[in-house]
């Protein structure tokens, strides 16, 4: 990790904080929430962690089919447990599921899987900071959410520290990597 590559993780994660604006308020009665959100956070980062592990063995779609069904297998029984209506109550009840684990598992977590194998791991953990901005775009777009100016500049940042993460990551290739001839 070179420091060009540390300058573009510290501006995109600063991005990341201007993008959130106002929910970062410390809050008392949020607690409950921030807490489950680091909990979250944890084991999101010992999931990229498996994911950039076992990519180097296994193929994306085995590690997306192994990681549902033992997903599934873990949050079943608290699913059963908590759950009003486990399963849906009509066919049009299943679209949503359905959509949710094209777009967001087979999709995001497909392209995860897949970009880890193709990228070095520390950018692409940078890189995951595009995530939060394409929330916020799609939270403008689809629900008219307002978007601040001090939240485009997040925006801008991110993406400036992406890019210079990346920058970093390829001049770090190429001095490992160097070109025969």
């Amino acid at each position: 990790v070179t420091g060009g590559f540390v300058l573009g993780m510290i501006l995109a994660l600063a991005g990341a904080v201007l993008l959130m604006g106002d929910s970062l308020a410390f809050r008392p009665d949020h607690l409950a929430g921030d807490g489950l959100g680091v909990v979250t956070a944890l084991f999101y980062a010992a999931y990229l962690l498996s994911v950039g592990r076992l990519r180097g063995r296994f193929s994306t779609v085995t590690i997306l089919a192994w990681g549902a069904l033992s997903t599934s297998l873990v949050l079943f029984p608290f699913a059963w447990m908590f759950g009003d209506g486990f399963l849906p109550a009509t066919p049009a009840g299943w679209l949503p599921l359905i959509g949710l684990a094209l777009v967001a598992h087979v999709g995001g977590q497909g392209l995860i899987a897949y970009a880890m194998a193709h990228l070095p791991s520390s950018f692409s953990a940078v890189a995951l900071l595009f995530q939060p901005l394409v929330a916020a775009g799609l939270a403008w777009a689809l629900f008219d959410e307002a978007v601040s100016a001090l939240q485009f500049l997040g925006a801008f940042v991110i993406l400036t520290g992406i890019a210079q993460a990346r920058r970093a990551s390829r001049a770090t290739q190429r001095r490992e990597n160097p070109p025969n001839g």
